[in-house]
C-alpha cells in the first residue's frame, strides 16, 4: 500500500507503511524510526513503532502539522532497512506447562498433537519483537509456525502471573507484569522484562530477535 501521514491528535502523526504483520515492513518502519531518532528536528519529542505503523509525537507550540508531515516525507525517501542497527539477541528460558502453563495441554488436544509437539514448534524458530504494548514491557512477538495459531480465549483471566509465556493468533509474547490476559498459557519464565531501577528498564525493544528455550525447572 502506499504510505500514508495522517494526524493523531493535535501533537501527534500517524505513518501507516502497511496493514499487516509483515517483517518487511516491521523492519521499514524502525529504520525510520531510527533515521528520526537520530537527527530528530526541533520539536519532536518521540516516535513509538508498532508492526506497520510509526507514531511521531511533537510540540505543536514549536512545529505546524505541515512543517512535521513534510519533514517526515523527506526522511521516507531516505529510509532504508540497511539503516537499523544489527538486533540483538535473546534468549528466554521457559518452564513449560503444569501450573506455569496451564493452557499447554488443552492447546496441544485442540491441534491434536502432543504437549511436546507444543514446546518443540514454540522453541523451534526465533522471533522477532515487532512491538512493545498492552502493559510496560510486553513483547508482540511473531510469528508462530501456522500449528500454533490459536485464538485467544473467550473470556480472558482475570490475573495471569508476571513472566508467563503466551500464544494467542500468529504472535507469542510475555506477560511482565500481573494483570488480566486472554492470550492461551503455555509457560513461565523467571527473567524480569520490566525493571524502573534499571537504566534500561525493558528487556525487549522491538526489533530483537528471540529464541525461546525449553527447561525443565529452576528457582523460581
Amino acid at each position: 500500500m502506499e504510505p500514508k501521514i495522517v494526524p493523531l491528535g493535535d501533537s501527534a502523526v500517524l505513518i501507516q507503511l502497511g496493514e499487516e504483520i509483515d517483517l518487511a515492513i516491521n523492519q521499514r518502519v524502525h529504520a525510520l524510526s531510527t533515521l528520526i531518532e537520530s537527527a530528530p528536528l526541533a520539536g519532536m519529542s518521540e516516535t513509538v513503532p508498532a508492526y506497520a505503523t510509526l507514531v511521531v509525537h511533537y510540540d505543536p507550540a514549536i512545529l505546524t502539522y505541515s512543517e512535521i508531515t513534510s519533514w517526515i516525507r523527506e526522511q521516507m525517501d531516505r529510509v532504508d532497512a540497511s539503516t537499523q542497527s544489527r538486533p540483538r539477541q535473546i534468549e528466554v528460558p521457559v518452564r513449560y506447562g503444569g501450573a506455569s502453563g496451564p493452557d499447554l495441554e488443552p492447546v496441544a488436544a485442540s491441534k491434536g498433537i502432543s504437549p511436546a509437539d507444543v514446546i518443540q514448534l514454540h522453541t523451534g524458530r526465533t522471533y522477532r519483537v515487532y512491538m512493545m504494548g498492552f502493559t510496560p514491557g510486553f513483547p508482540y512477538m511473531g510469528t508462530l509456525d501456522e500449528k500454533l495459531r490459536v485464538p485467544r480465549l473467550q473470556t480472558p483471566r482475570t490475573l495471569v502471573k508476571t513472566g508467563t509465556v503466551a500464544i494467542a493468533g500468529d504472535q507469542t509474547g510475555i506477560y511482565p507484569l500481573d494483570s488480566p490476559g486472554g492470550w492461551q498459557l503455555i509457560g513461565w519464565t523467571p527473567l524480569k522484562l520490566f525493571d524502573p531501577s534499571r537504566d534500561e528498564p525493558f528487556l525487549f525493544r522491538p526489533g530483537d530477535e528471540v529464541q525461546f528455550i525449553s527447561v525443565e525447572d529452576f528457582d523460581a
